[in-house]
């Protein structure tokens, strides 16, 4: 493991969570397309191992180095935003989703982030009962947010305390 890796708390092993570099963009950019409907751009997470006000981070598999998931979230002032998490669907329901999203939150409590901010498809269930699970609640909505299918967003929110 390189020095930006540590294994997975919560039990999980053989699973490293690290920083993501530029080399792993082409695993993450496929897993985007694998599971999402409407994918951002490969163009979108170019930038993003080298911006200091983004935490993008990947979970991997310790034997293989198979992406298992991944997490991008973004801080501004007091303020964070996790822009995009997904996990491997073969990977599912194993807690590397609650792992990266622990990690983030540990990240944004030390950057000083008091306000952690998600969306979320109304439909996902499972993304939801995990995001509550994680302390966040219901804010507000987004009409027609996502466009494939076209859908509502529900606006998340967890105020961090450290």
């Amino acid at each position: 493991m390189g020095s930006n890796a540590r294994p997975f708390a919560r039990g999980l092993s053989g699973v490293v969570l690290r920083t993501a570099a530029t080399g792993d963009i082409a695993d993450v950019v496929a897993m985007e397309r694998a599971c999402y409907p409407d994918p951002w751009a490969s163009s979108s997470f170019a930038a993003l191992p080298a911006d200091e006000r983004v935490c993008f981070l990947v979970a991997r598999d310790a034997r293989t180095d198979c992406l298992l998931g991944f997490a991008v979230a973004w801080h501004v002032l007091d303020e964070g935003e996790l822009a995009n998490l997904a996990v491997a669907p073969d990977s599912r329901r194993r807690g590397i989703g609650a792992a990266l999203l622990d990690a983030v939150t540990t990240d944004a409590l030390g950057r000083g982030t008091s306000q952690l901010y998600l969306e979320v498809r109304e439909s996902n269930s499972a993304a939801r009962r995990l995001y509550e699970a994680a302390g966040f609640q219901e804010v507000g909505r987004r009409k027609q947010y996502y466009v494939r299918p076209v859908e509502d967003a529900l606006i998340l929110r967890r105020t961090l305390t450290s």
